[in-house]
């Protein structure tokens, strides 16, 4: 029988050392205090680390990030923002991964903001005229005490792919107590640690992202072909069917 842990795949050796990895925890946390929820992602930071990506953890709730939709919120009367400088480490890293505990059903309210400061850059366009997320992958990690991850999942998912992350498959994990107050998957006896079914996914989702990664890189990107805001706004139609709309 094959070695389970035999580092190749269908295109050769599998060296992943030349990719970053940028993991956000919109825990309502600030640090240091304990997160369940980068407990979960310490697994999926484990295997990208055991194979040479560099990976870079961020709690969002520690970088002074204001609301609003625009690149830089100081220019629309906020005193200080942080997200022009977390904006760079987004994009130095080939893979993004958004962790958040379940509240009330729904992802937390750090997540939701993340991902609209995410928003307010997605119109910024890249060397080859795509939207500026465009060759990264995305993924997602979920905690909590009640239903939902599921939920959660689909709306951070849909959320990264509409503004231009490849979703590779299975792209998502999670872990869920008991409903209701109890432990928490870092808790003495949450029985999180040992969840094969969590174990097994988050490790999935760790090197699904890396592959995805893998490809793209080696592609020199997604393919800039028929997505080209540049090019539409230059008259481009890529086969559009009917040219003389304008």
């Amino acid at each position: 029988m094959a070695d389970t842990n035999e580092r190749t795949t269908h295109y050769g050796a599998a060296d992943f050392s030349d990719l970053s990895a940028l993991f956000v925890n919109c825990t309502l946390k600030r640090s240091p205090e304990q997160s369940h929820t980068e407990g979960l992602a310490r697994i999926a930071i484990g295997v990208m680390e055991a194979n040479g990506v560099s990976v870079d953890l961020v709690r969002a709730v520690d970088e002074d990030l204001p609301p609003g939709v625009q690149p830089d919120m100081t220019e629309h009367g906020f005193d200080t923002d942080g997200w022009p400088a977390l904006f760079e480490r987004v994009m130095a890293a080939d893979i993004l991964v958004l962790m958040t505990p379940i509240w009330l059903g729904e992802k937390s309210s750090v997540c939701t903001r993340v991902i609209e400061r995410l928003y307010g850059n997605s119109g910024m366009l890249n060397e080859a005229g795509q939207y500026a997320y465009y060759g990264r992958v995305g993924g997602c990690l979920v905690t909590g005490n009640e239903d939902g991850a599921k939920h959660c999942a689909m709306n951070v998912l849909y959320s990264l792919q509409h503004l231009g992350f490849m979703i590779p498959p299975q792209a998502d994990a999670c872990w869920l107590g008991e409903a209701g107050p109890g432990p928490s998957y870092l808790d003495p006896g949450s029985g999180g640690p040992e969840n094969d079914f969590t174990n097994r996914n988050t490790t999935f989702m760790a090197w699904n992202l890396m592959h995805g990664a893998r490809l793209l890189r080696d592609a020199g990107g997604f393919p800039a072909h028929g997505n080209q805001r540049s090019a539409w706004d230059a008259g481009a139609r890529f086969d559009f069917p009917n040219p003389e709309y304008r």
